[in-house]
């Protein structure tokens, strides 16, 4: 289990089809709206 690192909830890695690659670093979340506000803004989420 990993961190959204949006909504902080707990995302089985590999369950999930919610993965952005950000510098060869995949990250892994809950759901579609949670992956499109990361990848419009990683940085505010530390990527």
């Amino acid at each position: 289990m990993v961190k959204d690192p949006v909504c902080g909830m707990n995302v089985d890695e590999l369950k999930t089809q919610y993965i952005s690659k950000v510098n060869g670093k995949k990250v892994f979340f809950c759901r579609e709206a949670c992956k499109q506000e990361f990848d419009q803004n990683p940085k505010k989420y530390g990527y």
